[in-house]
């Protein structure tokens, strides 16, 4: 079984592949949904385990919810509001949420 992890851009994917082993998965929105692109999504993810790691913000905000009704089961990861968004987040506090949602084997500490 695979794990995903979505995030908005390629600079929060950028960020999170130097805190994450490669057997996570980081799969970009590149900051828009379309049906074209959510559907890819599904079939991507599959039944696999996903996590959604999105942006504090008016954007990331819909396109969470949008992730939602597309993965019921998924994981939510947060950044704190002030951040400039998941790329902007400190190392310290994106390494807390992906604790928090059991993924320390795959940490990079």
């Amino acid at each position: 079984m695979s794990i995903y992890l979505i995030v908005e851009g390629k600079n929060d994917r950028s960020k999170l592949q130097r805190l994450l082993l490669p057997e996570i998965d980081i799969l970009c929105t590149f900051g828009t949904l379309n049906s074209i692109k959510l559907e890819a999504l599904r079939k991507k993810v599959n039944d696999d385990e996903v996590f959604l790691f999105m942006d504090n913000d008016s954007s990331g905000k819909k396109i969470r919810g949008i992730l939602r009704d597309a993965f019921p089961d998924a994981g939510h990861l947060y950044t704190l509001r002030g951040y400039a968004g998941v790329e902007g987040t400190p190392d310290e506090h994106l390494i807390a949420q992906l604790e928090k949602a059991a993924l320390n084997e795959y940490i990079i500490y």
